[in-house]
Order: structure tokens, then C-alpha cells, then sequence
């Protein structure tokens, strides 16, 4: 498999909500950073356990809006919810041997449009 397939697998695997399944994507010393927190998830089993216990309303569902290789590099852009929490990561993921080694990960906050700006931008929702 080449890098895009494996992090392709791996948001298949985040979709089953199996999230011990999801981590076999991920290499045995696998490094997750969210920069927003400063959190580093280190190793596979804290990646897991981290999203099995995850405070969640529901199932989670994960859609792919965007993917961008580039070698070993691979970006994708993904809405995240449980019906009721909603959110969008942007994850740089890096690939080696056919696993997930790391994974540098954006959470950006959403935010309401400014007034100021509405005489330039078209408001829309995804």
C-alpha cells in the first residue's frame, strides 16, 4: 500500500468506532501532536484508549472533504461528529513501512462571520 492508502485505512478503520482496530493503522511508537493543547499521544494503546474513552453523545462519523500527498507526507481535511459535537481536523500524517508514525493535528475552532468582512465573502455552510 502507498502512503495515501494507508491513512485512507485508517479513516475507514475511525469510522467503524473500533478504535483498537483504528491503531493498527498506527506503527507501535506512534507520536500524535494536537498543538492547540500541547498534548502528545505516544504509543498505539494511548491512542485507543484515548478515543474509546472519548466523552461521546454517539456513534462518531468521520468524512473526508481532502487529501494532499506528498511522499511520506500525506494531509486530510475531515469533519468529525457524534450528532451532536461537530468539529474539523486537519492531520498531517507521516508514514513508514506501511504504518502511521506520527500525526500533527489541527483543531480549529469554528467561528461566527465577521460583519465587517460581508461585503467580500459569500457565507456557506458545509
Amino acid at each position: 500500500m502507498n502512503s495515501k492508502e494507508v491513512v485512507l485505512a485508517f479513516w475507514d478503520a475511525m469510522n467503524t468506532n473500533d478504535f483498537a482496530k483504528a491503531s493498527e493503522w498506527l506503527s507501535p511508537d506512534f507520536e500524535g501532536f494536537w498543538p492547540q493543547s500541547g498534548e502528545l499521544i505516544i504509543g498505539r494503546d494511548n491512542f485507543a484508549a484515548l478515543n474509546s474513552y472519548y466523552p461521546a453523545n454517539g456513534v462518531w462519523e468521520f468524512e473526508i472533504h481532502s487529501v494532499v500527498c506528498d511522499g511520506t507526507t500525506v494531509v486530510t481535511d475531515v469533519s468529525i461528529t457524534d450528532s451532536v459535537q461537530k468539529a474539523r481536523a486537519i492531520t498531517f500524517h507521516t508514514v513508514e513501512n506501511g504504518l502511521i508514525s506520527k500525526q500533527k493535528e489541527f483543531w480549529p475552532d469554528p467561528m461566527e462571520p465577521q460583519e465587517w468582512r460581508s461585503k467580500w465573502v459569500k457565507v456557506v455552510q458545509e
